[in-house]
């Protein structure tokens, strides 16, 4: 294997050289950081890199459950002149059909409607969570068609938004969802991914599921998590709790604010990145109608 071939690029210039080449292939990459900071373009910039490597870009599917919508759609017309294409979420999927070449599953999914509530068990009323869960039940098939419906089609990199900020990762059905859909879809065999989807109709289904079979280990995860810190100092200082998505996370960057006399500029850290050496400096970067930019 040749040099960096093992590594998926962020697609921010000047990014991956400090990541020693790029983010290790089939691994999760977490970012955290606060409110319009900058996660939302980079993450479209590492979905758009895609097209490079593997000539289509990556997918979207977001968990915002509150306030404005996270702007993908316009993020990715000014910076790459990307019309998304959104699934519905909304609808039971149908699998008649499902490996047609000119069926289409989408880039972008957002699994939740904005509510402008927090989707927290400790915020929400015993009820309300069960309502929240049951929303989420019925729309788990649509997710696994969605994800498993562009995996067979060579998507190899997912980008996770809308991790809202909580005190306890385990009361959030955000998180939740996520372990799901990391442990049981991403990282899952592709043939018995196939099988909770297709369920009783998965033997007349069998000789394509076979054909389409995919590479797990391949799939590269960006999870952006939104953070109540807005300083880069307080990211570096906050605790890791073992079991949580930071702990399990392959590479952990975060993004803050950092004081500089009577303005303040925007840094990046690489808190983690398990495989090969980093770079211990806070990197100093912009944004603009092209992305993030490491100056």
């Amino acid at each position: 294997m040749t040099k960096h071939q093992n590594r998926q690029s962020t697609g921010v210039r000047g990014l991956d050289e400090h990541l020693g080449g790029g983010l290790l292939l089939g691994t999760l990459t977490v970012v955290v950081g606060a409110t319009g900071i900058g996660k939302t373009q980079l993450g479209l910039q590492f979905a758009d890199a895609a097209l490079t490597t593997d000539h289509r870009r990556g997918i979207i599917f977001d968990m915002s459950a509150r306030g404005d919508s996270q702007s993908h759609g316009e993020y990715a017309r000014r910076m790459f002149d990307w019309p998304l294409i959104t699934a519905d979420a909304q609808s039971q999927a149908s699998l008649e059909r499902f490996f047609d070449a000119d069926r289409q599953y989408g880039d972008y999914m957002h699994i939740f409607d904005y509510r402008g509530q927090r989707v927290t068990r400790r915020d929400l009323e015993f009820e309300q969570w069960q309502e929240w869960q049951g929303e989420l039940n019925a729309k788990l098939r649509a997710t696994i068609a969605f994800l498993y419906g562009n995996f067979v089609r060579q998507c190899r990199r997912v980008v996770i938004d809308g991790i809202e900020p909580t005190d306890r990762p385990g009361e959030s059905i955000q998180f939740n969802l996520f372990e799901y859909i990391y442990h049981q879809v991403l990282r899952k065999d592709a043939e018995w991914v196939a099988r909770d989807l297709f369920r009783e109709r998965y033997r007349q289904n069998a000789k394509e599921i076979a054909a389409h079979v995919y590479d797990p280990t391949r799939i590269g995860c960006l999870l952006l998590c939104t953070s109540h810190e807005t300083m880069l100092d307080d990211l570096i200082s906050r605790g890791i709790e073992e079991g949580d998505a930071l702990s399990n996370a392959n590479t952990l960057i975060y993004m803050g604010k950092i004081r500089d006399g009577n303005r303040f500029r925007r840094g990046m850290y690489l808190a983690k990145h398990r495989g090969s050496p980093c770079s211990e400096e806070i990197l100093n970067y912009d944004i603009d109608d092209t992305g993030v930019r490491i100056n």
